[in-house]
């Protein structure tokens, strides 16, 4: 089910302040062990992935629908973000939140792609004439 942009904006903002001050609240248990500071590096990618989708939302309703998120610089920015929350609990996390945001862009880009992106369509073939001699 899809919402508008603008409650969009607000869901995702508010997810990402829940995250944020949910890894905070558990950031001890999360460097304790190791397969916990994966779990943060993945809890920071989901972070990216709010960011993102807060700063796409916000600048689609603020300069108009046909607006897109950019690498530089609202990718980097949700990047950067993402990375210092988890570097806010372990070094290990941050290397995490990097290989797991990576991997969610790839697959983010290529939905968008596939909803987004035009269709094309084929060309008619040229038909070669032949000359009789």
């Amino acid at each position: 089910m899809a919402v508008p942009t603008s409650l969009s904006f607000l869901l995702a903002s508010t997810l990402c302040i829940l995250l944020f001050a949910g890894m905070q609240m558990y950031k001890i248990q999360l460097a304790s062990k190791e397969w916990l500071t994966i779990l943060g590096g993945f809890l920071g990618s989901n972070l990216f992935i709010f960011v993102l989708t807060a700063t796409s939302n916000f600048e689609s309703w603020l300069f108009g629908r046909g607006f897109q998120a950019k690498v530089f610089p609202e990718v980097l920015f949700a990047l950067a973000v993402a990375m210092f929350a988890s570097g806010l609990i372990h070094r290990v996390c941050v290397t995490t939140c990097f290989i797991f945001s990576l991997v969610a862009l790839y697959y983010v880009n290529k939905v968008s792609a596939s909803k987004y992106a035009p269709m094309a369509t084929p060309s008619k073939p040229v038909k070669e004439t032949k000359k009789r001699k």
